[in-house]
């Protein structure tokens, strides 16, 4: 006798279903998860995926919610939360090994490192979401990038379900990018994430505003960690680049667009638009970054407002932050077809005046290819 096929994996505990999405994002747009998980274990993850290979249900990870843009329509197939928890760290030399579970809060393990003296992470205080999203979007701020100081990804490949680790080289890290935007976008659902700190090391301060904010408030030449987080969140608090309640900013997704990387070429020509189009003050020089190799970035920030979006521009219920033309921000009531709409305004004036293209930066869900493809292209190069 043939032995009795297997039984298919159970349902998953705790799944629900029609969970409105936006309140769980921080810009508050967006329709419903058809069905919605939390898997606060990796066993869970694994289990939950395996029930949606079985059922042939497309899985949407969602993390903390704080760069994505949910479609007005919602989410089909089954949206997994990643609620993966743990931080645990051992040590070597000078050196700390610490691992973080994908869904742990991003800003606390950062406060975490500063306390106890490990350096690597400092900059990056403040920044919203959850530990699983710092590879991906390879997050970085004031001249620290996330990808520096990580070792080690897991994630479950989706192809094969089981749990892999992905070291620094295979991650491909770049500005704002990784294998996991890119080739593997999809492939792999991170569980964990493996950093490598230096116990006493000095802080990073390699971005003049945060030089020039520390000075200003009185640090002295080698500013200890604390005062660099300390500095970083001020910094971010008058961008309103903190998710604080009462801030009428608050509604936003943090940065909208990455600054745009050009290559030589397209800096010179970009360069030489703006300044046929007059929009430099007296004295000022256009503000531009090393970006590597024969490669040069420009703050789309700079490229928006001299393009005729001030802060405070609005379309609506949309609009930009006050204190930060980088971010578009929800005044209320507003739809994801209206963040787009305002989004591609924003890309078309500075495309039209200066030839720079602006991609945004947050993940987008539930959308259609054809309805984002124009928007979320690939930078100039």
């Amino acid at each position: 006798m043939r032995p009795p096929p297997p039984e298919p994996p159970r349902a998953p505990e705790g799944m629900l279903f029609d969970v409105p999405l936006a309140p769980r994002t921080t810009l508050g747009v967006g329709g419903p998860a058809a069905r919605y998980v939390e898997a606060r274990t990796e066993e869970a993850v694994h289990e939950t995926l395996a029930w949606a290979r079985n059922q042939r249900l497309d899985v949407t990870v969602l993390g903390g919610g704080s760069n994505v843009l949910v479609a007005d329509r919602g989410v089909d197939g089954l949206v997994l939360r990643v609620a993966v928890s743990g931080v645990n760290h051992a040590m070597e030399g000078d050196r700390v090994t610490l691992t973080a579970g994908a869904g742990e809060p991003w800003d606390a393990l950062v406060a975490m490192t500063v306390e106890q003296g490990w350096a690597g992470l400092e900059c990056l205080s403040g920044i919203p979401g959850d530990v699983g999203a710092a590879p991906i979007q390879n997050i970085g701020a004031y001249g620290q990038e996330a990808g520096d100081v990580i070792t080690f990804v897991y994630g479950i490949d989706r192809r094969s379900g089981a749990t892999v680790g992905i070291d620094r080289l295979g991650c491909r890290f770049g500005y704002r990018d990784s294998v996991f935007k890119r080739r593997a976008s999809g492939r792999f659902v991170i569980v964990g994430v493996t950093f490598s700190l230096q116990r006493g090391g000095s802080a990073a301060v390699r971005y003049a505003e945060l030089d020039r904010h520390l000075r200003d408030t009185g640090a002295g030449p080698s500013p200890s960690l604390a005062e660099v987080r300390k500095a970083v969140l001020e910094l971010r608090r008058r961008k309103s680049m903190l998710v604080e309640a009462g801030d009428e900013n608050a509604r936003s997704a943090g940065s909208f667009f990455v600054n745009p990387t050009l290559d030589e070429a397209a800096f010179a020509e970009a360069r030489a638009r703006i300044v046929a189009a007059n929009v430099l003050e007296p004295g000022e020089n256009l503000p531009q970054f090393v970006a590597g190799p024969g490669r040069v970035k420009i703050p789309a920030a700079w490229l928006i407002e001299r393009a005729g979006f001030k802060k405070g521009t609005g379309d609506g219920p949309v609009g930009l932050s006050t204190r930060h033309a980088l971010a578009l921000v929800n005044r209320g009531g507003a739809t994801a077809e209206d963040i787009l709409r305002f989004a591609r305004r924003i890309r078309d004036a500075v495309l039209a005046r200066f030839g720079v293209r602006l991609v945004p930066e947050p993940v987008m869900l539930g959308f259609r290819p054809e309805e984002v493809e124009d928007l979320v292209g690939h930078p100039t190069t």
